[in-house]
Parts: C-alpha cells; structure tokens; sequence
C-alpha cells in the first residue's frame, strides 16, 4: 500500500509457488513440442494428428508409434508458426515409441531427464495438442509407477507396452507423442494413452529407451529378444527371500504358445528372480535385459517354483 492506495501485485506475485513451476515449464518445453499432421499412403484423406518433441538440434522428434503408424508423409508445426515436412525415421510398436526428422530444420531440442528418478507424488507437466488445441498444459502428479499398458498393434496382434508412468494429468485424443516433463522442464515421458478419467499413461524416458531411439535414428529399427511371457512383479515369501536374497521377482502370469519360454517349460505361478547373473524385480527390469545380443544364446533363469529353486535354460528368439 502507497499512500493509503492499495498497489496491485504484480503478475509474479499473484503466481503460487506451484503455477510458477508449471509456467516455468511450460515456457521452456513448448518451443520443443509440434502438433503431428499424419497422411496415410495411398489415401487422400489426413490419417490423423498427435504431437511430437523435438530430441536433437538437427530434427529428430520422438513421438508414439501408433501416431505414425502407416504413415505416408506427416508434418509438423511449432508454435512458433514454422512448418516442415516429416520423413519417419522408424518406429518400435512394442514400446510405442517412434523417430522422426524434420527436413531442413534447426529445432529447440528439449532437455532429456530420466523417469528411473521419479517418484509417485511428484508434479509433472504434459505438453501435446489435444483435440487440434496447439501447444497444450496440463499438469499433475505420478500415481504410478511400472505399469503395463495392453494395445494393438495394427494387425490385430494384442501387445504389452512394459514399466510405463500413470498420472493425473489430463490427457486427450492428440496428446499422444507428446511431453511428460518433470519440473526442471526435464522429458522424462512420451504420452501414449489415456487409459479413463483422470488416468494417463506415458512411456519412460530411461536408459532402456534412450537406446531404443538411439536404435530408430540408427537403423530404422529396434531388435531384441523375446522370451514370451506376461508377468508381474510379486512379493517373495520370508523363507524364500531370505534363501535368495531378494525382495520380489517377476511371477510368470502367461506363457505364450509356442514361445521360447513355452519350450523352456516355464508354467504360469512361476517366479523369475535372475535372468544370468542379474535380478529381476519387475516386467521392466526383465525387459532391459532382452537385448540383441541375447537372441539365440542359451539364457538361464533363475526361479521359484513352488518353494523349490530351479535352473531353466531358455533360448530366447528375435521378437517380429
């Protein structure tokens, strides 16, 4: 007060501590972000929209691979008002993740975190282009951590997207590709679904993924080892934990016909504790270790079967 006259705050001021970190975010990250303009090959007609982020000062976009899946030719604007074509580098349906590059661009990259850093609780911030509205926030909290998502993947084959985020933050038709940023405006996720109200789902920016894109921007291309199992991470009983030392493992809650897993004998109600000599604990720990250089070499597995310890020798194949 001056004077007796009240003096209005200044627009800083009126900002709380939390819309302060969500603008400051937001500020950073939409330069990064494009709204995904998708043609279908061989119809005359838009296939679709979704968003993109900007990974390399040269063009690369990550996005979700359902977003340009089929694609012909796609675009993407920036909400700065520039424009440019998109050639789809490759995509990787099994993590719904996907590359593309903008011709003849010099882009804003964004800031790359690492989502094995979160925490449930912890705020995030989406940016994508819901519904045809460009340049979109919403923020939230992670509800949860090491989820699975089930999905198609086009050719009427049902899929498990593995260990990816839930958070409240609103989610819509076109968020799809774009940023789940932490509050160092930080990509620690790429929106892949919205799975009910109030319930989004977003791929993990780690470094299981980050060699995945590494992988599209090399070679077109993902390729890893499949071992054919849906599963779960279980607590282990006392007596068991104790004897292994380990907390948890990975209960084996479907094996698929005719996998390598079915041919190694694994039975559902198994428990997986270590792949070689590495732990597992969750789907997404089982995930990283199915790597290209697995494919075809004898892999023991270490599980709990009843209250008994078996060794199981599993073969694991390239996933198609």
């Amino acid at each position: 007060m001056t004077d007796g006259v009240a003096v209005a705050p200044t627009e800083r001021e009126a900002l709380d501590a939390y819309s302060q970190i969500v603008s400051t975010v937001a500020e950073r990250v939409l330069p990064s972000v494009a709204s995904l303009r998708v043609r279908r090959a061989g119809s005359p007609r838009d296939g679709g929209a979704g968003s993109g982020v900007v990974i390399t000062p040269d063009g690369y976009l990550v996005t979700s691979a359902h977003v340009v899946a089929q694609a012909g030719t796609a675009s993407a604007s920036f909400i700065d008002g520039t424009e440019y074509e998109l050639d789809v580098v490759g995509a990787d349906p099994l993590s719904d993740l996907a590359v593309a590059r903008a011709r003849s661009a010099v882009l804003e990259p964004i800031h790359i975190g690492d989502a094995d850093t979160l925490r449930v609780g912890q705020l995030v911030v989406a940016i994508g282009n819901p519904m045809g509205f460009s340049g979109s926030v919403t923020s939230g909290v992670v509800s949860g951590l090491g989820r699975s998502l089930a999905t198609a993947d086009g050719n009427g084959h049902r899929r498990f997207v593995e260990d990816v985020i839930q958070t409240d933050a609103a989610l819509n038709p076109g968020n799809s590709g774009g940023a789940l940023a932490d509050w160092k405006a930080r990509l620690i996720g790429v929106n892949t679904a919205v799975a009910g109200m109030g319930l989004g789902l977003a791929v993990p920016i780690n470094s299981t993924t980050q060699a995945i894109l590494a992988a599209l921007m090399r070679s077109g291309r993902v390729s890893r080892a499949y071992l054919g199992i849906a599963g779960g991470t279980r607590a282990l009983p006392p007596t068991a934990a104790q004897r292994l030392g380990r907390k948890a493992g990975v209960e084996v809650q479907e094996v698929v016909s005719g996998s390598p897993a079915a041919a190694a004998g694994l039975q559902g109600g198994d428990v997986i504790v270590s792949v070689g000599e590495a732990a597992v604990a969750k789907a997404g720990d089982l995930q990283r270790l199915m790597v290209e250089a697995r494919i075809g070499s004898k892999l023991p597995l270490t599980i709990l079967r009843g209250d008994r310890t078996v060794i199981v020798d599993v073969v694991p194949a390239e996933l198609t």
